[in-house]
């Protein structure tokens, strides 16, 4: 089984193609669970995310294709809510929606994913901005308030590698995350950006793999045309690690298929 559950629309700002060419696309790819998860609303960095408005005409777009569908493919309705505290609101929080995706993308408000404020890398320790990194997923972990955690290691998207080992780095977040029973997901975003591959990386998926973490996938698209892409490296990652099963999502519950 096919499952793919990181996929943005055009109400985030920064995505193309309709709603119903995502799901044309996903067919294609013969995906069998497939899920729209865009950015939720915050009073943060608006200008990347749907407002509080679009939550109802995003819920209800989603509707539509999953009825529409509903003979061809499973449909999923899920937001991915950053990880900011202060700013995360209990609309997106107490959503009924299958699952929520809690990721970081602020690193004392530096959006150091983005390409714009890229420079900001030449001014700083490294080795200090993944560990930072690494402690706000650990509290996202804590929190309990979400289901996935969005691409593990997204800070290494640039290519700013630390010096010390990343188990060192990161050992307290995979705790958490086992702790909160939490989901990984496999994000081929990344073969996409300049690191060249998956979130997380193979050693950061060996020690999810250890900590019996179970994992998930997604093709984080923003465009039709990325959907399903770099799914066989995917696969092939997971099986290396030793994974035969993945999760999904209905209505906050978790199931594991085989893939």
């Amino acid at each position: 089984m096919k499952i793919d559950l990181h996929n943005h629309t055009p109400l985030c700002n920064h995505a193309t193609g309709s709603i119903e060419t995502y799901i044309q696309h996903a067919l294609k790819n013969n995906i069998d669970i497939f899920g729209f998860s865009d950015h939720a609303p915050m009073d943060f960095d608006p200008s990347y995310r749907m407002t509080f408005d679009d939550m109802a005409r995003y819920e209800a777009e989603i509707l539509h294709v999953k009825r529409k569908y509903a003979a061809e493919i499973e449909i999923l309705t899920a937001y991915e809510v950053d990880f900011l505290e202060g700013h995360m609101d209990k609309r997106v929080l107490h959503a009924k929606v299958d699952y929520l995706i809690g990721s970081v993308h602020f690193v004392e408000g530096w959006g150091f994913d983005n390409p714009e404020f890229i420079g900001r890398y030449e001014h700083e320790n490294i080795d200090t901005v993944w560990q930072h990194y690494f402690d706000l997923i650990e509290k996202m972990a804590q929190s309990r308030l979400f289901d996935i955690v969005g691409h593990l290691d997204l800070i290494k998207v640039f290519k700013y590698l630390p010096k010390r080992p990343v188990h060192d780095i990161a050992h307290r977040a995979i705790k958490a995350i086992k702790a909160a029973d939490m989901v990984i997901e496999i994000n081929v975003a990344g073969y996409r950006k300049p690191i060249g591959e998956a979130y997380p990386s193979h050693e950061l998926l060996e020690l999810a793999y250890d900590a019996g973490i179970p994992i998930t996938f997604g093709s984080d698209a923003h465009k039709p045309e990325q959907v399903g892409l770099f799914r066989d490296e995917a696969e092939a990652l997971a099986r290396q690690i030793g994974y035969t099963q993945c999760a999904t999502f209905r209505n906050r519950n978790r199931e594991l298929v085989t893939f």
